[in-house]
């Protein structure tokens, strides 16, 4: 079967409270996800001081500056945060995640000996972070918003430069706007970045609703990444964003049934569940009226009815004209 590997994005809908974090930990386990996703970020080596909010933010945190310095400051996870989660995890039977965002946290990230990493799409274009993550030669797995195919090609070229092989690589197509709108999603983009890179190709989403992760699926992605949120209406820059418990359980079933949909081998035959059926449902060759027995089956005293147990109507060109042997009831199977 089909196994796509879900990602419950939790980033920074934890607001900074370890609490929030471990509710988001259970939600995505109950849910049945592979993974939930943290971020790491050393502020001071993330943003200047001077660096603005985007717009999507500003309406969403409850602050007075427009910088994201302070913003991000109060959303950092600490080392005991990290292995707290990574316990929690564990207790939970979900696999922890989390994507750094500056070099200190790729090496923090390694020395708790993560196994794969993910690399966010604003760092695409950062060859210093790039090429670390390259010598680590473990799998990867990269966002792609706001890129081109010259980016990612570029990025790639990075990536596998030393040792690390394309076939540790899965390229998620993403949008990076909070909420994307549905015009915007370029879901076809997906199987051309595979067909281009000759890489796994997934989908980081930022829609609204549960629909176009659901469809990325059905078109092929192996890791589906989606945003949690323990409420929309909570004070935070990615909430609104976000899938709240519930719908993020259905988008996880959802994908789970796309998965058992789409494991056939792709040859048009009965299946097991549809056997039984045949015989209900198909028609055979009846006597339309009453028929006696040297009389010439014709289209005045044949015609077709259900059960399917008797001759096929595909038959029929081949019975027409001949002598009936027998005497025959209306309704009654030839």
């Amino acid at each position: 079967m089909q196994k796509t590997i879900i990602i419950a994005e939790a980033g920074i809908n934890h607001n900074g409270d370890i609490k929030l974090a471990k509710k988001l930990i259970d939600v995505a386990s109950d849910a049945k996800a592979d993974y939930i996703k943290f971020q790491t970020f050393k502020t001071e080596n993330l943003v200047t001081k001077i660096a603005k909010k985007a717009d999507y933010q500003k309406s969403r945190v409850d602050s007075t500056s427009d910088t994201q310095f302070e913003m991000l400051k109060s959303l950092e996870l600490n080392y005991e945060n990290h292995i707290d989660l990574i316990d929690y995890c564990k207790h939970k039977s979900i696999k922890f995640l989390s994507s750094a965002f500056d070099l200190e946290s790729i090496d923090f990230l390694e020395s708790l000996d993560i196994d794969l990493f993910k690399i966010p799409s604003g760092e695409i274009t950062n060859f210093p972070y790039l090429k670390k993550i390259s010598l680590l030669n473990k799998p990867v797995v990269l966002s792609t918003g706001m890129a081109t195919i010259n980016d990612i090609e570029n990025a790639l070229s990075v990536l596998t430069s030393v040792n690390l092989p394309l076939n540790k690589v899965c390229i998620l197509h993403c949008n990076t706007s909070y909420p994307t709108p549905m015009i915007d999603v370029n879901l076809k983009a997906m199987n051309y970045i595979a067909e281009k890179f000759n890489v796994k190709v997934g989908y980081s989403d930022h829609t609204l609703g549960i629909e176009i992760p659901i469809a990325a699926v059905a078109l092929g992605a192996s890791i589906i990444e989606k945003h949690l949120t323990l409420d929309r209406e909570m004070f935070g820059p990615d909430h609104f964003a976000s899938l709240e418990p519930v719908e993020f359980s259905n988008m996880v079933s959802a994908i789970k049934n796309i998965n058992f949909a789409c494991s056939g081998d792709g040859i048009k035959k009965p299946t097991a569940s549809e056997l039984e059926n045949i015989i209900s449902a198909r028609k055979s060759i009846v006597a339309k009226k009453n028929i006696t027995k040297g009389e010439l089956f014709s289209e005045s005293n044949l015609t077709t009815k259900r059960p399917g147990s008797g001759i096929s109507p595909m038959k029929w060109e081949e019975i027409i004209g001949k002598t009936s042997k027998n005497n025959y009831e209306k309704d009654q199977l030839i």
